[in-house]
């Protein structure tokens, strides 16, 4: 669901939350060594010319996205909506014809598979819009196939029930307005019906060859009791993991992914009590985004130790509700490189939002502009694929549509398009990719487990991930000034000469400690053998 009616959360609490014991090792797994790209296709590539990105136009820049490393693609939502981000549907078994068609579908599916990587699906079957067929047809209509599927709030099915914080409806970016309401999830008729939908998309033909279908979902705004209305409760139980299960006897290589709705919490009941597979490391994005080494030591101690064996967390910096990144950290190119390096470095599965690897800026806000979908369009803007920030495939669908166009950060000569840096070998970009690259080709990275690695800095972050007979050492300096940092070895288990991966500084080393000259925002990656 967008979050133009959630206030940012611009405070992480910290509740009794370890500093980082170095003698304690927590699992992380990563299954298939994945980078996700979180990618919202309106705004990334037009093939045809609409100003809209779409399907065809995603099957365009595939060859762009491996370059830069990626495994895998998510989506927002496909289906119809008078919404540009397509929350809020008018149909969920339609394609919303921007985008494209079933065939345009099918064909990026199987390319995405053809080239070994991955797509997974944003859905959200909680709410639909007036237009839609259950609505129209059960509002005051007790007799309607349908009058189970809609929440009524009066026994003449004439006041549909509110959506989350009481909301009725929401304009579009576009100035109409249009009624939403929430979908009954304790119908039985409700259940079968997602059954069905979802597993129409893990095998559109239902011929058991799923090389047509989605490699999983991503269910937005997942919640156990929903919106905390007392009217749809023990959701987790009798909603989503019964039709989780059902679905993954389809196909059982499925992932799914859930969006808890609580940004505060670790998602730790969201992989124990309604078997979803990942959740999104929320804690570990804001201690990232704040660049403060207590928050990093404890939310990244705390939510990889709450998280189960055989599940994950989605380590990221951005996604389609926040301010960007870039924004954040003020543009500064120290901070964008420790943010790069600890969302891929970290453990987890990582995900990079579309056009964090080039530092787009953007910055909504609620109420910005009212009770509007618009408020977030300054983190949607179209991605920025040439120095002029014209040509062919730009995405610009919200063009001269009201105040978000006039304050567009999208600027020609800036520095910030794919044009200006994919052949700067100091770029954004390429810092991204070698990234990618480096975690690719090392399992530590990939595979290795989260282990604190102390040293006397208040602005030095490092941690150590752990795999088998070797430990991948990441040392980065949060701060503007130069430190000379002390690394205590003691029951790190490292052992021998450390082997440069990235970065120049080599360590003095002692029995129990190294001894590093950090220049600001320093990344240094090392490898070392591990004895137990």
């Amino acid at each position: 669901m967008k979050k133009y009616f959630l206030p940012i959360i611009t405070a992480i609490f910290i509740f009794g939350c370890s500093q980082g014991n170095q003698n304690s090792s927590i699992f992380v797994p990563v299954p298939d060594n994945e980078v996700i790209y979180h990618v919202v296709q309106r705004s990334f590539y037009d093939s045809n010319g609409d100003h809209h990105g779409d399907l065809n136009g995603l099957y365009d820049k595939l060859d762009y996205l491996q370059d830069l490393g990626i495994t895998s693609i998510l989506m927002l939502p496909l289906y119809q909506s008078p919404f540009y981000h397509n929350y809020f549907a008018d149909s969920f078994e339609e394609i919303d014809p921007r985008f494209g068609t079933m065939d345009d579908y099918l064909k990026l599916v199987k390319e995405i598979h053809r080239r070994g990587m991955k797509i997974y699906m944003d859905m959200e079957t909680q709410y639909v819009t007036e237009d839609h067929l259950w609505y129209k047809d059960s509002y005051g209509n007790l007799s309607s196939p349908y009058s189970d599927y809609i929440t009524y709030d009066d026994s003449a099915h004439t006041k549909p029930s509110t959506i989350v914080y009481d909301l009725d409806g929401l304009k579009g970016y576009d100035g109409v307005f249009k009624k939403i309401t929430t979908v009954n999830l304790n119908s039985e008729k409700v259940k079968e019906y997602n059954y069905k939908l979802f597993s129409h998309w893990l095998d559109p033909n239902g011929d058991g060859d799923f090389s047509d279908g989605v490699d999983g979902f991503r269910l937005d705004h997942m919640m156990d009791d929903l919106d905390k209305k007392g009217r749809w409760t023990n959701q987790f139980e009798s909603f989503w993991k019964p039709l989780i299960l059902k679905l993954k006897a389809i196909n059982p290589k499925i992932r799914i992914i859930a969006e808890q709705a609580d940004w505060a919490s670790f998602g730790d009941d969201y992989l124990t009590r309604s078997d979803v597979d990942w959740v999104f490391a929320f804690r570990i994005a804001f201690a990232i985004r704040d660049m403060d080494k207590e928050k990093l030591s404890a939310m990244m101690d705390s939510t990889f130790l709450l998280t189960p064996k055989g599940k994950n967390q989605i380590v990221f910096i951005e996604n389609h509700d926040m301010p960007r990144f870039a924004t954040v950290v003020g543009e500064n190119p120290g901070k964008l490189r420790i943010g790069a390096a600890l969302n891929l470095l970290t453990g987890g599965v990582p995900s990079i939002y579309y056009g964090q690897e080039i530092g787009m800026r953007g910055a909504g806000g609620f109420m910005k502009w009212g009770m509007t979908d618009a408020n977030e369009i300054p983190e949607r803007e179209a991605f920025e694929w040439y120095k002029s920030d014209t040509g062919k495939g730009m995405a610009f669908w919200y063009k001269d549509t009201g105040p978000w166009w006039d304050s567009t950060l999208v600027k020609p000569n800036d520095g910030i398009s794919y044009e200006e840096q994919k052949n700067d070998p100091e770029s954004l970009w390429n810092f991204y990719k070698k990234m990618i690259q480096l975690r690719r080709t090392h399992s530590t990275l990939v595979n290795g487990t989260y282990k604190p690695l102390l040293n006397n800095q208040d602005s030095v972050f490092s941690f150590i991930r752990k795999d088998n007979q070797k430990a991948a050492v990441i040392i980065t300096n949060l701060s503007s000034t130069e430190k000379n940092t002390i690394f205590n070895l003691s029951g790190t288990g490292l052992t021998g000469k450390p082997e440069f991966l990235w970065g120049k500084q080599l360590p003095e080393e002692n029995a129990d400690e190294w001894k590093i000259t950090l220049p600001p925002y320093a990344v240094l990656v090392y490898e070392a053998a591990f004895k137990e």
